[in-house]
This record gives C-alpha cells, structure tokens and sequence, in this order.
C-alpha cells in the first residue's frame, strides 16, 4: 500500500527494524546520525512513529555508541594533592569486601597515613556500619 508516494510498513515490528536496518547498516550511507537515517528511510518508505524507531535502532548501535561525540564537558586538569606536613594529618581508609571467610571474618578494612605510608589492616565483615567503622578506628589506630 502506498501513501503519498512511500510504501506504508504494516504494524510489523520485526518487518520493520529489518527496513532499518538494510538502511542502517549500508556500506555507502550507514551509520550517519539519527535526522540523516530517518531522512534516508522515509524517502522510500512511512509508518507512525519511525522517528521514534530510528533512534530506538541506533541507540543499541555498538559502533555508534563508541563513535559519537562527547557532549559533556571535559573534566579540568588534575592537580595533586597537598603533601601532608605531619603524621596522621591526613589517612586514606577502604574496605576489601568479598573475601573468604577465615576466623569469622571477610573483609578488611585498610587504613593508611598519607605522610609516613604506613599501612594498618583490621579483620572486618561485610556488614560493618559507619558505627562500627568508627569503633574499629579507635581500637585499632
């Protein structure tokens, strides 16, 4: 059937993402950007919603998800942290989850002086709370 010279695609979903995709995947016009596919699908062919399937199509596009360009903001420079001027000024802390289970426990929790480098492990498990954090600390620092 056609309407207004293009051939009107029946309520077809397969039928339909197959169109797309024999224009989609074309070795002279594939893969250009969403207006430019669906400008170069209705020149042939029409149903309700295609623009809405086009974008749908080339949103799950592999190669297009790598290829297109990146609209956000590059982040800044980094800059490196201040050098700590005395021991214990500054301390990074992070738990290492998901271990075997050896005497009850199954995490540990890693506590390190940034100025002198070193390094305390405390036997933890997985369900510590922010209460529990606290307490290891001060037990254990």
């Amino acid at each position: 059937m056609l309407k207004k010279g293009k051939v009107y695609m029946p309520k077809d979903e397969a039928l339909r993402v197959e169109v797309i995709r024999l224009h989609y995947n074309m070795f002279m016009g594939g893969h250009r950007g969403q207006w430019k596919m669906t400008e170069l699908v209705t020149r042939n062919f029409w149903w309700p919603g295609i623009t809405r399937e086009v974008k749908k199509y080339m949103e799950g596009c592999d190669a297009c998800q790598q290829n297109k360009n990146c609209t956000e903001q590059l982040a800044e420079k980094l800059m490196p942290n201040s050098i700590p001027d005395k021991a214990w000024s500054h301390i990074l802390v992070d738990f290492i989850t998901k271990l075997l289970l050896a005497q009850g426990y199954n995490s540990t929790l890693v506590i390190v002086n940034c100025f002198t480098k070193i390094a305390h492990f405390v036997p933890t498990t997985k369900k510590t709370t922010a209460e529990g954090l606290a307490r290891l600390f001060r037990d254990n620092v």
